[in-house]
């Protein structure tokens, strides 16, 4: 069990382009498509007793396009799929926001729109979480930039936006080409 007197070890995971095939707005269940490998390698983390928690930044609440009660949907979806191979989200961390482009509440600078690391931060707080040995794994810069601010250790993944984010990470961040190579990565560094 990855778990000291500080806290629990957790994996954060960006969704879009790092769990899921990027597809834009992605609201709707019958849109929703794996990145092979995703469920497997969300499972080995789930066996090496780390917490999985998801931190996704969803604009298209902010834009208008959709409601959270449609992302909400869509992880209860997500969690029915993974739950068939054997995997589990601890937990789901969304920022509705937006600081140039909503409506209503949703159009404001935030603490937890990724790069910032309030999401993060959150979830530390409410589960117990030691960010120092923690990990995040996503697809574009902002996800790397937010696990550094949060004290956590950065994978980029080459799905989604990674191929085209990856010269935008510092260069001691390790690039893996999908969340099931990432993982293999983690469960290996924990290990030393």
């Amino acid at each position: 069990m990855v778990r000291s007197e500080e806290g629990r070890a957790a994996v954060f995971l960006d969704r879009d382009g790092t769990i899921n095939v990027e597809k834009e707005y992605l609201h709707r269940a019958e849109e929703f498509e794996f990145v092979p490998g995703a469920p497997e390698a969300i499972r080995l983390l789930n066996e090496a007793g780390f917490l999985v928690v998801v931190v996704t930044n969803q604009s298209g609440v902010a834009r208008g396009y959709y409601d959270e009660a449609a992302v909400h949907r869509l992880h209860r979806f997500v969690d029915n799929e993974l739950a068939k191979a054997g995997a589990s989200i601890d937990a789901y961390y969304l920022c509705p926001h937006h600081p140039r482009h909503g409506i209503g509440p949703y159009l404001t600078e935030c603490a937890c729109r990724k790069p910032l690391p309030g999401m993060l931060l959150a979830a530390a707080r409410d589960l117990g979480i030691d960010l120092a040995r923690s990990w995040i794994v996503g697809d574009k810069a902002a996800d790397v930039e937010a696990g550094i601010a949060a004290g956590c250790r950065p994978l980029l993944v080459r799905t989604g936006y990674g191929i085209s984010e990856a010269g935008q990470v510092p260069s001691d961040v390790t690039v893996c080409d999908d969340l099931l190579a990432a993982a293999r990565v983690i469960l290996a560094r924990t290990q030393e």
